[in-house]
């Protein structure tokens, strides 16, 4: 068996010119950072991870040198004590992945279940646009293939954003299932504004219920579990959440309280590969279902693709798109091939051995800051 040898971590910005205007976020984005996590084994293989900062690791590559690498349970402990203690540490966990995929020869699909080589995608925007725009959006990724898109609110009054989504099921009819996300759940560091209370959840799922949404994504904040389980109750759509969680543990509770729906948390924020697949069992025995949200980067996405391809039975899973200002190159600038979709929205995964791609290491040098 190999042994772990080095762990090495480098920082890289991509400059975003024009500004990427994202639905969360109230300050433009001009900057996308990505954090490369490379592991090396004695066998010579390389494992690599990315979609968080790693903010603590440093000094801690001890506790995993030295340490065989297919000891997968050990080092998801390791990690959750990290990431108790600091930032979230989980692109770690996707590096490994990848490596003990290259070591065994097989994709990390295979190793994870081995249920399917491709997912079924929705193309998720990020921008806020006016109705006519956002029903030119929807029409543009209907003509693209996807059989779903999710649209953003935010635009001050939620008022305004059934304004949206209607100029969309005008536009495109029944021909595009449309999720919403209310983006409720958490917030930015700066800002301020308080959730949406259960009174106003209730209003704009009423509004959802009659434009025929498929889900509606992160209502309340996301502690408020006697909402979210209320609202549940007294909706027929779809309650999605879950994106940002810090703890594997408050996936229980959401699932005791019986709060959603659809569960999304991202393997490189939480529970890694590792931590997801047994989670992503543990809900499809209790018939409820799991997509992943993927809004970090291009490995990202791939990490999540793998672990929805191998380890269950598929609804969607997230495609973030949203050109001009979110494309595959922006997203995957840090992969030699960006990740793209087929005709019919689905994304066909890699039969190379970990998670089947390949860095641009030119790229990577350029954007280098650390």
């Amino acid at each position: 068996m190999s042994k772990i040898t080095a762990i090495q971590i480098s920082h890289h910005l991509l400059p975003l010119d024009p500004a990427f205007h994202a639905s969360w976020d109230t300050e433009p984005r001009r900057r996308f950072h990505a954090t490369i996590v490379r592991v090396q084994t004695d066998s010579g293989i390389e494992g690599v991870g990315s979609g968080d900062m790693m903010l603590g690791f440093e000094g801690h590559e001890h506790l995993f040198i030295g340490q065989e690498l297919e000891d997968m349970d050990r080092h998801f402990q390791v990690l959750s004590n990290l990431q108790f203690h600091y930032g979230r540490m989980w692109p770690l966990d996707i590096a490994l992945w990848d490596a003990l995929g290259k070591e065994r020869g097989f994709p990390c699909h295979s190793l994870l279940g081995g249920r399917s080589k491709a997912v079924t995608t929705y193309a998720s925007s990020g921008t806020l646009r006016s109705p006519d725009e956002m029903a030119d959006t929807a029409e543009a990724m209907l003509k693209r293939g996807f059989p779903a898109m999710k649209i953003r609110f935010q635009r001050g009054h939620w008022k305004a954003d059934i304004e949206a989504l209607e100029a969309v099921r005008n536009r495109v009819g029944s021909s595009l299932t449309l999720m919403v996300d209310c983006n409720q759940g958490w917030r930015m560091p700066w800002d301020t504004q308080a959730p949406w209370n259960l009174k106003t959840a209730l209003a704009v799922g009423r509004e959802l219920e009659r434009l025929s949404v498929f889900w509606m994504e992160e209502p309340l904040h996301r502690s408020d579990y006697a909402g979210m389980r209320n609202l549940r109750q007294r909706l027929s759509l779809r309650i999605a959440g879950g994106e940002m969680n810090r703890e594997l543990h408050e996936y229980q509770t959401l699932i005791k309280e019986e709060c959603l729906d659809v569960y999304q948390p991202d393997a490189a924020l939480i529970g890694g590969i590792t931590g997801l697949k047994r989670l992503a069992q543990q809900l499809e025995d209790q018939k409820l279902e799991f997509t992943p949200h993927t809004w970090t980067n291009g490995i990202g996405v791939l990490a999540n693709a793998h672990l929805v391809a191998g380890a269950c039975s598929q609804v969607y899973m997230e495609f973030p798109f949203d050109p001009p200002e979110w494309d595959v190159h922006r997203r995957d600038f840090m992969l030699e091939t960006p990740s793209e979709t087929d005709a019919k929205g689905m994304l066909h995964l890699s039969d190379r051995p970990g998670l089947g791609f390949t860095l641009d290491e030119d790229r990577l040098e350029e954007t280098r800051i650390g």
